[in-house]
């Protein structure tokens, strides 16, 4: 990241690259690919011991950060998992963390998802539309005991893994949030084919699923604000895995470019190969500053946090295709082949670039930002 380390977040780095590099290198996310799950739970939970899931967890409720910058350090893990496509689902956990922590209560299920003994994913996407988290399909009707949701969320990260459910529906007052055990009669999961080798995605039904009030995130109608919330911290997250795959990338395609001759000189030589290195580094190091502005901004919930969030969005998932299939492209036949690590990162930040808002979605909302509705004159 684009920021300065204090020594504790450069010894938390460290550790946790030395922890993926040992637990989870390209070799072991490529047999992991043909389990079930996509990730081992033992490892993720020594990966919550590490602290991937306190970081936005106040130390009163079983958290703590390194920093005093939880968001910040949390981008470290992210960006180091981007490094090596790591798998596990530290961007879901941490999401539902955010909004549970920001809610109030739910101190059991905190401390669960804190110590890595479940897994929680925010269920928010609708089948066959785009990003529109403010306006859910599932619906939440009131009965005596609470509520019954029906309806379907797909692109669940983690689904088939998942032991809470974060669930964002439209309820009379309006717009809400539930949590929901995985147990719940009624709700069912399907899982979905993904890109992403190691990182699974499935289809909630929720038919006619009951939920008693302790199971509302929040004020009842009044989800906007932790939506959004949720919604920075996804995003930022996912931008900062996106910037880590492309980093990877980069460092290694240019290793590639020296080594490699071609009429006895190395393709580094070559003015213009030299050219597309200079673009895709420029390209790269303006990931890694915005990123690191929309971090800080969401972080300290600065009023434009939401325009730079976007803006990351936007430029990252833009850039980190163009960059690595500039690679694949470098590395000739080698670079399209199931043995070269190439694809793993190419898949990764093809779905990323697909989840939370896709570019030219993030484009439009940073549109309405900048220029809202009501200032445009004909």
């Amino acid at each position: 990241m684009d920021f300065d380390l204090t020594p504790d977040q450069k010894l938390f780095r460290a550790t946790t690259k030395k922890f993926l590099d040992t637990e989870v290198p390209l070799a072991t996310v490529r047999e992991w690919a043909d389990g079930p799950d996509g990730f081992a739970r033992d490892w993720w939970a020594r990966g919550a011991e590490l602290g991937w899931t306190t970081l936005l967890v106040p130390e009163d409720r079983g958290g703590g950060s390194v920093s005093d910058a939880g968001l910040l350090d949390l981008l470290i893990v992210a960006e180091e998992m981007g490094r090596l496509v790591s798998p596990g689902p530290l961007l879901p956990v941490n999401t539902v963390l955010a909004a549970l922590v920001d809610a109030g209560g739910h101190a059991e299920e905190i401390e669960s998802l804190v110590c890595g003994r479940a897994v929680g994913t925010w269920a928010v996407y609708e089948p066959g539309r785009g990003w529109s988290p403010e306006s859910p399909g599932v619906t939440a009707t009131p009965t005596d005991e609470g509520w019954t949701l029906s309806g379907v969320k797909d692109r669940v990260e983690a689904a088939d893994q998942a032991d809470l459910f974060l669930v964002t529906v439209r309820a009379p007052e309006g717009l809400t949030q539930f949590l929901v055990p995985r147990g719940a009669p009624g709700l069912r999961v399907e899982p979905l084919w993904s890109l992403d080798l190691v990182r699974r995605f499935g289809e909630v039904h929720f038919d006619g699923v009951a939920v008693p009030a302790p199971a509302l995130v929040g004020r009842l109608g009044a989800a906007a604000p932790l939506v959004e919330r949720q919604r920075q911290i996804a995003s930022v997250l996912q931008s900062a895995e996106t910037a880590g795959a492309v980093d990877r990338v980069f460092e290694f395609t240019v290793a590639w470019a020296f080594d490699r001759y071609s009429f006895g000189r190395p393709l580094a030589s070559y003015q213009a190969l030299k050219h597309r290195f200079a673009d895709s580094k420029t390209w790269l190091e303006a990931c890694h500053g915005i990123v690191s502005a929309a971090g800080r901004a969401v972080q300290d919930r600065a009023p434009d946090a939401a325009e730079l969030v976007a803006a990351a969005a936007c430029y990252v998932g833009s850039r980190a295709t163009e960059i690595i299939q500039d690679c694949v492209q470098m590395h000739g036949g080698i670079g399209v082949t199931w043995e070269h690590d190439l694809h793993l990162y190419l898949r990764r930040v093809t779905v990323n670039r697909a989840l939370y808002g896709t570019p030219e979605e993030h484009r439009r909302a940073l549109a309405d930002l900048v220029i809202p509705s009501e200032g445009v004159s004909a």
